[in-house]
């Protein structure tokens, strides 16, 4: 019988759990969408998309085996699935969302491996999230941050949160995207390709805030004219959300320098809003602003978005934005997608997602 790497490796879960707590877990969520202005000519789309829809769809495995003392020692592997084609997203890694192991006690966790960083943390309150349509698209590394060769320590104490990463290189894939940049590192320059990210997180019962910076070191052949150690790209978040009666609203700041050829500074803006309509139905909206620096590269972006519960597990959801692009600008409403330079764009989106 044909089986692949992935098949095995699930396989040998239930022989795993008899000696650790061993979860198989995932999110199946897929949907058709339509948009507009995808090309220089104004023409209109209709698609599955690859990557997301109100999240990314993936399946995963994760333990935990108890040492003792206090003491624990952990390990999570999660696959990125695209479900219209049955492929593996995330630069087409097979772990691609996480590949990790590590220890936790009284004073936190250290994890090894490939693991999301900081900045995913620091916007992970949100309530639009990774979603298709959100202020993601404005910038693709948001959903993307996740970086290879880490070292990560998180800890908790009274609802403080430190965490920081530490990356010997940050994206060994080379097939293109914000998820395979081409910067493998662990060389003899001790800049190379190396990034690092820390956060500084409260959180209280009706509302939170987080602060996170994340720095990025270039090196040769990296995508996005990131083609020497001296080449940096740094962003910063503040972000925060309050709770009022069943209302959620929430927001932040993201500020970005990168310093290589194409030196550009920015401000993305974003704020939004989760209202419980019944006991089933969720509206959720957001608005926001990326502001380029000395650039006609501004995009301003509307979403709207209904999610209905079927169950715990399963929901249905529609969504439709307004992407409006300056004179010089071509970011797409739907994540990973096209538009022509300095066009508006709009989309619907309905879809379905279940959790297991």
């Amino acid at each position: 019988m044909l089986r692949t790497p992935l098949v095995v490796a699930l396989l040998g879960v239930g022989a795993a759990a008899q000696a650790q707590n061993v979860t198989l877990y995932g999110i199946m969520d897929v949907g058709v969408e339509h948009l507009t202005h995808v090309n220089a000519q104004g023409d209109s789309l209709t698609r599955m998309p690859n990557l997301t829809g109100t999240v990314p769809s993936r399946i995963g495995v994760r333990g935990t085996e108890d040492l003792g003392g206090g003491w624990q020692a952990l390990f999570n592997l999660e696959s990125g699935i695209a479900l219209k084609s049955g492929g593996l997203n995330n630069g087409g890694r097979m772990w691609g969302r996480a590949a990790y192991v590590g220890a936790a006690g009284p004073f936190g966790r250290l994890t090894l491996g490939r693991q999301v960083n900081m900045t995913v943390l620091a916007v992970s309150s949100h309530v639009m999230g990774p979603a298709l349509y959100s202020f993601a698209s404005h910038d693709p590394y948001i959903p993307n941050a996740i970086s290879d060769n880490a070292l990560g320590y998180l800890g908790t104490f009274s609802g403080v949160t430190v965490g920081a990463t530490y990356s010997l290189g940050r994206d060994t894939a080379s097939i293109g995207g914000p998820a395979a940049t081409s910067c493998p590192g662990e060389a003899a320059d001790s800049r190379q390709c190396r990034q690092w990210t820390a956060l500084l997180k409260y959180d209280a019962p009706s509302f939170g805030v987080a602060a996170s910076h994340d720095v990025m070191h270039g090196g040769p052949g990296a995508a996005f004219g990131m083609t020497s150690s001296d080449h940096t790209d740094e962003r910063t978040v503040v972000s925060a959300w309050r709770r009022v009666g069943g209302v959620k609203v929430s927001g932040g700041v993201l500020h970005r320098k990168r310093d290589n050829v194409a030196r550009l500074v920015s401000n993305l803006v974003y704020a939004g809003a989760s209202v419980p309509v019944t006991a089933a139905l969720t509206a959720d909206m957001e608005l926001s602003k990326l502001d380029v620096r000395s650039s006609p590269n501004d995009s301003t972006m509307v979403v709207l978005r209904g999610v209905y519960a079927l169950s715990k597990r399963t929901a249905i959801y529609a969504m439709a934005g307004h992407l409006r692009n300056e004179e010089g600008a071509a970011v797409s409403l739907s994540a990973g997608g096209t538009v022509g330079v300095g066009m508006s764009q709009s989309g619907v989106m309905a879809g379905i997602r279940h959790t297991f």
